[in-house]
């Protein structure tokens, strides 16, 4: 966990090192991390906007060599193949997954339920919005394709969330990653980042405790 947060919070020293030790490698490279955040469903604290933040900051930079345009088709691939990967997996093996003992050692049951809650607050659009919402967006699809959503729907509020959160990220990691202000205190914009992305989650779990208590408290 301490090499995941090093990695996260120096993530353009990091992808520096990667660059320079694998080159053209290092588009693969990236595209597995943002797939497998999503695709599986048990990894959900993979970097997401910091790597896309970072990585099109490196593009804008002449000196690494990166073409922004390749970055913005594989991140936009990689959340649209891993959502999808994981809507099955809910779909096929959702039920057997959450019975499983060493599932419910790798997956708190808390996360789980706020996503539930999250899904029956926003229906399908929840696939959308918690693309901007990390530990939820890993969870949204799962969860989604046991409440019988068709895959249609899915896809059409996946490829939506998918577009507007490359276009954002990449977006900005592009325009303002190189910045003398942002180079000098990358890691406070990347910690800023993260709090950002964690505030829906955050005043969600908040409203579902308040809630939780009043109703118990009716009771």
């Amino acid at each position: 966990m301490a090499t995941l947060i090093d990695f996260i919070l120096n993530i353009d020293d990091h992808l520096v090192t990667i660059v320079n030790d694998f080159g053209d490698w290092t588009y693969l490279i990236l595209f597995l991390i943002i797939f497998v955040e999503t695709g599986a469903v048990i990894l959900p604290f993979l970097p997401g906007d910091s790597l896309l933040f970072a990585a099109a900051a490196l593009a804008a930079n002449p000196d690494y060599g990166l073409n922004i345009w390749i970055f913005v088709a594989l991140f936009l691939a990689a959340p649209i193949l891993g959502d999808s990967t994981n809507f099955m997996i809910g779909h096929f093996l959702g039920n057997k997954l959450k019975s499983a003992s060493w599932f419910q050692k790798a997956v708190k049951p808390e996360y789980l339920e706020r996503t539930e809650k999250f899904f029956e607050k926003h229906g399908a659009m929840s696939i959308t919005l918690a693309r901007f919402m990390p530990i939820i967006r890993t969870f949204a699809p799962f969860i989604s394709a046991g409440t019988g959503l068709k895959y249609n729907s899915f896809i059409k509020h996946n490829i939506i969330g998918a577009i507007a959160w490359v276009t954002l990220c990449c977006g900005a990691g592009f325009f303002f990653g190189n910045m003398p202000f942002v180079k000098e205190h990358f890691s406070m914009i990347i910690i800023g980042i993260i709090v950002v992305s964690l505030i829906p989650a955050i005043v969600g779990l908040v409203k579902g405790s308040s809630s939780d208590q009043g109703s118990k408290t009716n009771d």
